[in-house]
Order: C-alpha cells, then sequence, then structure tokens
C-alpha cells in the first residue's frame, strides 16, 4: 500500500436463499446451468399487468434463520419498497426490496484471523428478489444480448456489515464465517461458481490514524474469494497511490475485470435517494409474532464457531483442520461419524484423510462433499488396515481414490489387486541390498557425508518393491545397511 494508509471495507453479501419457489410467486427455483432459458418464468415475475405478489412464507423463515444466527434484532413489523432502476433483467422495471425497515439489524458476528479473533458487526439484514441473467453475445458483426429470466424473482437474503474490515484478508475470513453459516443452516449450498452468492464490497482508503472515513467505491458484483481478494486488494492500492498523488478519490460503482486484474468505473455511485424508493403498494407489512421467532429460534442447529470449539477440545485436531471442516456441515458429520465408529485410530489421522486426501478428490472432480457416496465406516476400515500393517499409506491412498471412484470396499481392492503390504524383513532386506549395490556411487557420496541420500535409497526401495513395502521396516534395514557400509569403509 503506498504511503502510510489504512483501509476500511465494508461488504454488502446477496444469498439466493433454497426455497421450492419464488420470493413473490409459485415458479420453481431452478438450477441455472441445468434448466433451458426463460423456463421458471410466469406473469408475476415477468411483471405482467394487473398481476399481484405474494409473500413467499419459507423465504422469511430461512432469512430469520440466519438472521438470528448472526445476533441480529428481528423488526416485529418490517415493509417492502420499490427500488426504482434500469433493471433489463428485471421486467417490472423495479425490485422489490427493503430500505427503511428491513427485516433485521444490528447483528454481530466474530471471526478469526491469523489466531485472533475479531468482531463484525452486521448493520442490516433484508430480503428482496434477485434479477435475472443477462448474456452477451459478441460472434459476428452484430453484437446483441439476450435476458434469461429463470432466476429474475428469487429470493434473495443481503446481509450488510458495517465497515469494519481492514483488509482483504479480514475480508476474506468475513465472508468464509458467513458462507459456513449459511450451509449449516441449509439455506444456501455455497456454491459460489452457481452464483448463489455474490460480494459488493465498499472500500475506502485514509491515512493511518484519522478516523474520518474516506470516498469509497463499490465494487459490484464478486462471485469468488479469490475475486473478492485481488479486487480489494487492487482498489486499496489504487486508493493510496492517489491519495499520495495529493489528489481525491471519486465515489463511483466499479466493475472487475479478472483476466487483467483491474477494477474500472462503471458510472458514478448512487445513493439512496437515486433509487426514489417508496413502500410497495401491493404487499401489506410483514408481521413476525414473537412466537414464530421462537420456533425458529429453536430449530438453528449448532453453529461453525461453536462446533469449531466443540472439535478442537474434544479432538485436539489442528485448528486449521476444524476451520476446514466445519465449513461445511457433511464434512463436519462425516468427521464426527468416522470418529465414533474408529476405535484406535486418533481423530488427527481421519481428519488428515478427510481434509487431505478425500477433499483433494472431490475439488478435483468439481463436486460436492455431500455427494461423496463412500461411508464413514469404509474410512475407517481403510484406516484400520494402515493400522494393522496390510497395507502402507502410499497404497491406501491409491486404494481411497478406487474406493470413491468405483464404490469397492478396502478388503476388495487390496485382494483383487494384490496390495497387501510387504512386512517381511529378510525379503525387504535383499531389496535394500540389491538397491545399494545397483548404486554404488551413491553409496560413496552417502559415506563421505551426503546423508540426504538416505531419503533417495529409501524411495528406490519402495520403487522396487511396487510400492508395497513396509516403509518403517524399510527405514531399519537402510539404517543397519548403511551403518555396516560405514563400519566397513573405516575399517
Amino acid at each position: 500500500m503506498a504511503g502510510n494508509y489504512e483501509a476500511v471495507i465494508g461488504l454488502e453479501v446477496h444469498v439466493e436463499l433454497q426455497t421450492r419457489s419464488k420470493m413473490f410467486c409459485d415458479c420453481p427455483v431452478v438450477d441455472l446451468t441445468m434448466t433451458p432459458a426463460n423456463q421458471a418464468v410466469c406473469p408475476v415475475c415477468s411483471g405482467q399487468p394487473g398481476v399481484l405478489p405474494v409473500v413467499n412464507r419459507q423465504a422469511i423463515a430461512s432469512a430469520l434463520k440466519v438472521a438470528l444466527a448472526l445476533n441480529c434484532s428481528i423488526a416485529r413489523m418490517s415493509l417492502f419498497d420499490r427500488k426504482n432502476y434500469f433493471y433489463p433483467d428485471l421486467p417490472k422495471g423495479y425490485q422489490i426490496s427493503q430500505y427503511e425497515h428491513p427485516l433485521a439489524a444490528n447483528g454481530e458476528i466474530k471471526i478469526l484471523v491469523d489466531g485472533s479473533e475479531k468482531s463484525i458487526r452486521i448493520r442490516r439484514v433484508h430480503l428482496e428478489e434477485d434479477t435475472g441473467k443477462i448474456i452477451h453475445i459478441v460472434e459476428g458483426e452484430k453484437p446483441y444480448t439476450l435476458v434469461d429470466l429463470n432466476r429474475a424473482g428469487v429470493p434473495l437474503l443481503e446481509i450488510v456489515s458495517e465497515p469494519d474490515m481492514r483488509s482483504a484478508n479480514e475480508t476474506l475470513a468475513y465472508v468464509k464465517a458467513i458462507r459456513a453459516i449459511l450451509r449449516t443452516l441449509g439455506v444456501n449450498s455455497g456454491e459460489m461458481e452457481k452464483g448463489v452468492i455474490r460480494f459488493e464490497a465498499n472500500v475506502s482508503v485514509r491515512p493511518a490514524g484519522i478516523k474520518t472515513l474516506g470516498t469509497r467505491t463499490e465494487i459490484k458484483n464478486l462471485n469468488s474469494f479469490k475475486s473478492m481478494e485481488r479486487a480489494i486488494d487492487f482498489e486499496i492500492e489504487r486508493q493510496s497511490n492517489i491519495l499520495e498523488r495529493g489528489e481525491n478519490v471519486q465515489q463511483q460503482t466499479l466493475g472487475w475485470e479478472e483476466t487483467k486484474g483491474v477494477t474500472f468505473a462503471q458510472r458514478q455511485k448512487e445513493d439512496a435517494h437515486d433509487y426514489r424508493y417508496f413502500p410497495e403498494p401491493d404487499l401489506p407489512p410483514l408481521v413476525i409474532d414473537q412466537e414464530w421467532i421462537d420456533i425458529i429460534r429453536s430449530e438453528i442447529p449448532e453453529l461453525p464457531a461453536k462446533k469449531m470449539l466443540r472439535f478442537l477440545q474434544d479432538y485436539r485436531i489442528f485448528p486449521q483442520d476444524a476451520q476446514i471442516l466445519v465449513e461445511d456441515p457433511f464434512a463436519a458429520d462425516y468427521f464426527e461419524t468416522a470418529v465414533r465408529l474408529s476405535k484406535d485410530i486418533p481423530a488427527q489421522t481421519v481428519s488428515n484423510w478427510i481434509t487431505g486426501e478425500i477433499f483433494g478428490w472431490v475439488n478435483q472432480c468439481g463436486i460436492r462433499f455431500s455427494d461423496v457416496a463412500l461411508a464413514p465406516q469404509e474410512l475407517v476400515n481403510l484406516l484400520e488396515m494402515v493400522e494393522e500393517g496390510l497395507i502402507n499409506q502410499i497404497t491406501a491412498k491409491s486404494v481411497l481414490v478406487e474406493m470413491l471412484e468405483e464404490g469397492h470396499t478396502p478388503g476388495e481392492i487390496v485382494e483383487r489387486s494384490r496390495l497387501q503390504q510387504i512386512s517381511n524383513p529378510d525379503l525387504i532386506a535383499d531389496l535394500v541390498t540389491k538397491v545399494l549395490e545397483d548404486n554404488p556411487g551413491e553409496v560413496r557420496e552417502f559415506l563421505a557425508g551426503k546423508e540426504t541420500l538416505s531419503n533417495w535409497f529409501f524411495g528406490q526401495v519402495m520403487r522396487a518393491a511396487g510400492g508395497k513395502a513396509n516403509p518403517r521396516i524399510v527405514r531399519e534395514q537402510l539404517k543397519r545397511h548403511l551403518e555396516t557400509a560405514r563400519k566397513q569403509q573405516a575399517s
């Protein structure tokens, strides 16, 4: 960051709620990647004259659940408003949203940044409808634009923070905590690649030590952690350089160009009055009774922050592993089930295989952890085979991949492919002897002081054994043979 400046960051998180139907009509909520354009559209969400919106009760329940999890105060009465703006992807020409009287406000969430805890205040949580999707076609001589209204009217929850974050790293910790809560509550899948969570970052920069806020810019439509981090870091640097030159930052709405790694101006930033908000005349005030709030509060499961603390206390696993596990409720449940089923396998070992091998396979395949068909018991069976010395870890990793892909049990795979570990000391000693005899130059280098070659010898023995040798016995035999060679040289 140029000069001695401090960033001030607030974030708007836009969350599509997992309801069966849209916010104000009974059109189904569909997967945009799987459904042809403009199939989930009706007179209400296409803005036909004379139609009337009806509030989706499940969307209200999901929103209340999120607001309570974020420690917000619930408004017993809230209002829907019309937000007037040129929306090419909303046929009504306005968006039904909430402004002066939102569903909830004044919340707080705690985040962990580099091992330290920090509180981020939540300004408001309100409901609105999502827009459609615009597709720009640039092929040929006459570019054109298409509009898909399948998403228009989908329930959208907006979570607005106070400007309490000071870096892209803090902002990342905040959005990861928000996403973990949403997934735990079951109100959002967290699949950002599908656009079900989107971010808008308000960024300003001020001289360090000054309390007055600088001029902010808003970066729109960030749909991945990586894009959000890069965009915020770029904007902090850009604004710092402007101030360093003695110039003024312009209040603007910005886009993010992922390929170039730069922000670009879209328009001068609007204020609330530019949207000409007024109460939605077709919807009555939304009144929430305390009994319903209490019922929803009782349905909230153990939240990620509390679960992480329990994992650390009960299972003594590494904090970074606990963080990864609690961010996905399916992974957290899988881990706990596997730990309960295992008798002698340490919880950290179970965690290592889930956060390392299984998560790696999930990411490589581009699927969700909830799609993993491998039962926790079969993972435990595999780890017990390693613990008992029947196979080594290298073999176990290849077996796990086949288990995940084909659904076979570890016993079936090991038996069919004859992957049982070689633990016969005499057989391994013969392999060590041959490797040392075949590589006299490396042996001389080792005896001359290049002791790191012991790892190279180990790899050669494992290769000769087809990866099936017991690593502990290989190292024991290598040590014995190399010590013998050293003694022979000394004599």
